[in-house]
């Protein structure tokens, strides 16, 4: 993931660049992680080129269903953005709240709402038929398209695994492990599992390619109520591999020879050049793109491509990998929130922000996926010699976008989006402008 939490991670998905050059960050506070929550003031640049418009210029058809996460004003939802359709929500469903103080978030269908989480679409005690919707728009999604042998880009984003977690009656209590998030993932999987039936029987699984992956790592500051980064250090939040480090799986019948692992590195942000490369297109020529064309390694045309990897938090590069070894420049856990339970590492969970550029803490991360041991001597200067030329060019070259998350106001939050008149659900909207800047503090 380009980075360790939902917002960023996303904008830098449909962008193929980093949040750091797209404007998905804040400058209120150094390294700090920023979001789009219903006060958010702005959202993904107008200047930025999306993986939905980018496609269709190549005649592409695109939906997303689930989570957007790039604004939710409209003048940033997906319909304003290249999607052609859209069924799902702009931010992530938090509440219940009380539609006076705070709005439910809304739920669309394409440029209009259809209704609000915890009223028209109904949560229970981690019951909802949300995933089951979803499943049911990209079938028919797939389905339309390959009737009228349209290329097409399904944005598959259901949100039921983040909290709080949620699935339908089919599945609640269903998970061995018998937790909301348990059931969740489970559902998630028979979601995935009745798109890649549909795909063959439609006898269109050898033109599409699919790509499974995530946004962030498990949140493991939840602890046994969310998901469990196995090996890897802390989760979500941190730039640690745990809070970065997803499974990243491409699935394509006969161009991608089944079980195959590779341990060349790839960030979200490779799948906007690939699908760029794969559809005939150029990339344009006026920005610089944080991703690499990854289809020579996943064709078995090359076996590794030589590239960096970035690890922000914030407005700041904390650490970057370059093949085996992973260089810390800063170090962070947080001074508040248990980001890392159980898994506190001397000098690096560090509880608050230490700069460490000057004498940074080098890792084998193949040798040490958990990175609890660093480097010292020969190794440590290897490692170094490897990794620093790529991170000077970087900062060299690096033109910082405008941050879109500086500001927020109650007033722009949720209370009349577009539609809410038709099913007669707009609530008053505060008289008076609030804005400030937003207090991120983590």
């Amino acid at each position: 993931s380009p980075y360790p939490i939902c917002s960023p991670s996303r904008a830098s998905l449909m962008t193929g660049r980093l949040p750091i050059r797209n404007g998905f960050y804040s400058t209120n506070r150094h390294g700090v992680n920023a979001y789009t929550p219903q006060t958010i003031v702005g959202g993904i640049d107008e200047h930025e080129l999306l993986l939905s418009e980018l496609l269709k210029e190549a005649g592409y058809k695109s939906k997303i269903i689930g989570k957007w996460h790039l604004g939710h004003r409209p003048q940033y939802l997906p319909l304003n953005r290249g999607f052609d359709e859209f069924v799902g929500s702009p931010d992530c469903h938090f509440g219940p709240f009380d539609d006076v103080n705070q709005p439910n978030i809304p739920v669309f269908r394409d440029d209009k709402m259809i209704g609000r989480y915890y009223t028209n679409f109904t949560f229970h005690n981690g019951i909802s038929n949300l995933t089951q919707l979803y499943i049911k728009e990209g079938l028919d999604f797939i389905e339309k398209n390959a009737k009228y042998e349209t290329p097409f880009l399904l944005y598959w984003t259901p949100d039921a695994n983040h909290q709080p977690s949620y699935s339908s009656e089919m599945f609640h209590k269903k998970s061995i492990r018998g937790t909301r998030y348990g059931d969740s993932v489970m559902e998630v999987d028979y979601g995935v599992g009745q798109i890649l039936g549909r795909l063959k029987d439609l006898g269109i699984d050898k033109n599409t390619l699919v790509v499974f992956t995530s946004d962030n790592g498990a949140e493991t500051l939840i602890k046994q109520k969310g998901g469990n980064n196995g090996p890897l250090l802390c989760g979500k939040q941190t730039t640690f591999d745990g809070g970065m480090r997803e499974p990243g799986i491409f699935w394509w019948p006969g161009k991608i020879a089944p079980g195959q692992v590779t341990n060349q590195l790839g960030t979200t942000m490779d799948i906007f050049v690939t699908a760029a490369r794969l559809a005939g297109l150029p990339l344009p020529s006026d920005r610089q793109y944080d991703g690499i064309d990854l289809w020579p390694v996943l064709s078995g045309e090359v076996k590794n491509i030589d590239r960096a990897v970035w690890y922000y938090r914030g407005n700041e590069l904390f650490a970057a990998r370059v093949g085996k070894y992973k260089v810390h420049y800063w170090t962070w856990s947080h001074e508040h929130y248990e980001f890392c339970p159980g898994q506190r590492v001397s000098n690096l969970t560090t509880f608050h922000q230490v700069n460490r550029t000057l004498d940074p803490i080098v890792i084998d991360m193949e040798n040490d996926p958990g990175e609890k041991y660093f480097l010292n001597g020969s190794h440590r200067k290897t490692g170094l010699q490897l990794v620093q030329p790529w991170v000077d060019e970087h900062k060299a070259t690096l033109v910082p976008g405008e941050p879109s998350l500086n500001y927020c106001d109650k007033m722009v939050m949720n209370w009349a989006p577009p539609g809410c008149e038709e099913i007669n659900y707009c609530l008053p909207v505060p008289s008076t402008s609030s804005i400030q800047k937003c207090g991120w503090d983590h």
